[in-house]
């Protein structure tokens, strides 16, 4: 027998770990003992002071669990104890027995004088009375003892948990555990692997061992445990978080739970730096892509009676989705010259800002957004139309779309007008600014209706919005409703 013990400087918690392999006159097996050191190095990890036993005869097992049961006794109320167990084990009259490496059996009845009852592990535990005991039996593989009469049963019989108490199987009992091919078993190689998690109670812990090894064994094996815990163990704690760690996540879960965009967005801009900034990211993508799919607008509420709201048109879903692929200034100017007082405008407004502002628009700035400049922002008043586009566009009537100053005339009157902003983007005010949109262009109704048509197109329309037209977005939105029209 190999005796090691593994001090860890935490709070009371101790672990007897057992592996037996080396048997003499049954089938011996290959991984309990790496099984139990690799289980030994992982509690020691996590906080156990670990004793490890390797190929213990019975006179050594038994000695090697009364002393743990006497140590968990003298580590008081508040004390964890763990009791692992790897190597062959076998059921008997509904009893379960670990067996050590010198046994010799000949006859069911003497099981309970050359094995070690599993119940007495329970009992030494039970004996010291404190809040939280665990027990993993890695111990269901085959029956070496399936020629002798009374012992041809499989597997393990089902144990009942004592209060406070865990017991964890590794497979579901009457059913036998593989081996594995490599070095360790599968249920104790995922286990190992699953203890370092933080802040994962045991009860989640042994459902993801559960998945693993059905994954791991193809079906063939599954975990099984039962439980009378009265606290939340956790082999590893998770992190404790900060007083500003926990404002802001507090602080993420209402923006969260709003599904609101702008909150969303007013989030983002106000906490660049915060570990949510992902989440944030894809909740407004997500949002965003639903509200354009959706045909109705949610209601208004308000104290006054207000018309019943009107859902956005395709045009106006289409327009905001290219701005937000586009990520431009120029994208979302032309959406609000087209729908000043659309669906969207708000989300569109802070948009603009903060691509004004010089921030990327998905990394947004700490500070609250300054006021709207007014030739950027503020100057885009909601239009008499409601956000709502023409049903069609005519070449000699007023357009009824963008703000004021172009809705009221035609396309005929605005291109033998002056432009509002200049035709190239540097371009000196002087060579421009009082100049007719006449003398830079030829436009008639024939070649500026070819030029509509461009607008047709979703990828060169997409391409437009990144360029400011002379006479503004609005325009640009009528011109492609009129040429989708035929233009007439």
């Amino acid at each position: 027998m190999t005796v090691l013990t593994v001090r860890a400087s935490a709070e009371a918690r101790l672990a007897l770990v057992v592996g037996n392999g080396s048997y003499t006159s049954v089938t011996p097996l290959d991984n309990p003992v790496n099984d139990a050191t690799l289980m030994a190095q992982a509690l020691g990890e996590a906080g156990f002071a670990v004793t490890l036993v390797t190929d213990a005869s019975q006179q050594e097992l038994s000695l090697a669990i009364s002393n743990f049961g006497r140590a968990l006794r003298a580590a008081g109320a508040d004390a964890t104890g763990l009791f692992y167990y790897a190597g062959h084990g076998v059921q008997s009259f509904g009893s379960n027995f670990l067996l050590p490496v010198d046994i010799d059996l000949q006859d069911a009845a003497d099981l309970s004088l050359v094995g070690v009852p599993a119940q007495a592990v329970l009992r030494q535990m039970f004996s010291a009375r404190n809040k939280t005991n665990i027990v993993i039996l890695d111990a269901c593989r085959n029956n070496p003892f399936v020629s002798v009469p009374d012992l041809s049963d499989n597997g393990l019989a089902e144990m009942k948990a004592p209060r406070g108490s865990f017991l964890a199987y590794s497979t579901a009992p009457g059913e036998i555990a593989v081996d594995g091919d490599g070095a360790n078993s599968p249920f104790t190689k995922a286990l190992a692997e699953r203890i370092p998690t933080p802040g994962l109670p045991i009860e989640a812990l042994f459902r993801e061992v559960r998945v693993d090894v059905v994954d791991e064994t193809g079906g063939n094996q599954t975990p099984w445990d039962t439980s009378s815990l009265t606290t939340n163990f956790q082999f590893v704690e998770a992190a404790r978080e900060t007083a500003e760690e926990i404002q802001m996540r507090q602080l993420w879960e209402g923006v969260q739970l709003s599904r609101d965009p702008v909150q969303i967005l007013l989030f983002m801009r106000a906490h660049p730096d915060n570990p949510y900034m992902a989440d944030a990211r894809a909740l407004l993508q997500e949002l965003m892509a639903s509200e354009l799919k959706q045909d109705v607008q949610p209601a208004q509420i308000a104290e006054q009676p207000k018309p019943a709201p009107v859902p956005p048109a395709t045009e106006e879903r289409d327009l905001i989705e290219q701005a937000r692929q586009a990520g431009t200034a120029e994208a979302y100017k032309t959406y609000l010259d087209a729908f000043p007082d659309g669906a969207y405008s708000e989300l569109a407004r802070l948009e603009l800002q903060t691509i004004l502002d010089g921030a990327p628009k998905t990394d947004p700035v700490s500070a609250p957004p300054p006021p709207p400049a007014p030739a950027d922002v503020a100057a885009i008043a909601p239009s008499a139309s409601g956000g709502r586009p023409p049903e069609t566009v005519l070449f000699d009537s007023p357009l009824g779309l963008g703000d004021p100053e172009i809705a009221t005339r035609s396309i005929a009157e605005l291109i033998t007008g002056t432009p509002r902003f200049p035709p190239i983007e540097g371009l000196p005010e002087a060579a421009w600014k009082g100049q007719t949109c006449a003398s830079c262009h030829h436009w008639e109704k024939s070649n500026l209706c070819d030029q509509a048509r461009t607008y047709l197109d979703g990828d060169a329309r997409a391409r437009a919005l990144d360029k400011q037209h002379p006479l503004g977005g609005g325009f640009k939105e009528a011109l492609r409703i009129w040429a989708r029209d035929g233009c007439n």
